[in-house]
């Protein structure tokens, strides 16, 4: 570990001492009060800033990341992600209604598996009705118990489930993200084409979900 990462883990708040590197890049952006978020994003869980920043400008949706540089392997538990060190994060979370948090892991088994834990169940299955059509030979899984325990997302200090609806934690393998050998090609716009049907289906969730307080 080196010098940068042992002074952001050993600060009293690390969430601060993270944004304070000069190399990280906070992105917010405040539109319709659905949102997107990737706060491991950049170099850290690659492409999971590209996936929900460019679903939530498709979808019109608003957006937190942020983008971790090259050489800092900073990896904060989401629970230490707390939006009294960010106005950024605080103005974005009081905004939105409901939030998909888009996260990257890899796991012996779940190569072809998105995870879709969090506390608002109902916009998971929502979420899920719009990926399993969009991503043929990929498993979409919504059951909390088939979710190993770390990953179900299911934390109050989860910034996740800090909206006043709540949201759904989406953990992408790989695979889907272009980042597997296994992955195919790029396409023109330089995605592979399961990560370009992965952001046409979140916006579309995004589009078509409906807030209302039976939810």
């Amino acid at each position: 570990m080196g010098a940068a990462e042992r002074r952001i883990l050993d600060a009293a708040d690390p969430f601060a001492a993270l944004l304070a590197h000069p190399d990280v890049e906070e992105r917010v952006a405040l539109r319709s009060r659905f949102g997107f978020m990737a706060f491991h994003g950049g170099h850290l869980e690659a492409v999971t800033d590209v996936v929900a920043e460019a679903a939530s400008a498709q979808a019109g949706a608003s957006y937190y990341g942020v983008l971790h540089p090259r050489g800092l392997d900073v990896h904060l538990p989401s629970t230490r992600v707390d939006p009294a060190a960010s106005p950024a994060l605080a103005a974005f979370l009081a905004h939105v209604e409901v939030v998909v948090t888009v996260h990257g892991y890899g796991r012996r088994g779940l190569w072809t598996s998105l995870l879709a834990g969090g506390a608002n169940r109902a916009l998971a299955a929502h979420v899920a009705a719009h990926l399993r059509p969009a991503l043929a030979g990929y498993e979409v899984v919504t059951d909390l118990d088939a979710i190993p325990a770390g990953l179900r997302g299911l934390h109050a200090a989860n910034p996740v489930n800090l909206p006043r609806g709540g949201g759904v934690q989406l953990e992408l393998p790989p695979r889907v993200r272009g980042r597997s050998p296994r992955s195919p090609r790029p396409g023109p716009d330089g995605l592979s084409p399961p990560t370009r049907a992965l952001i046409d289906a979140l916006a579309a969730a995004a589009d078509t979900w409906e807030a209302t307080t039976d939810r």
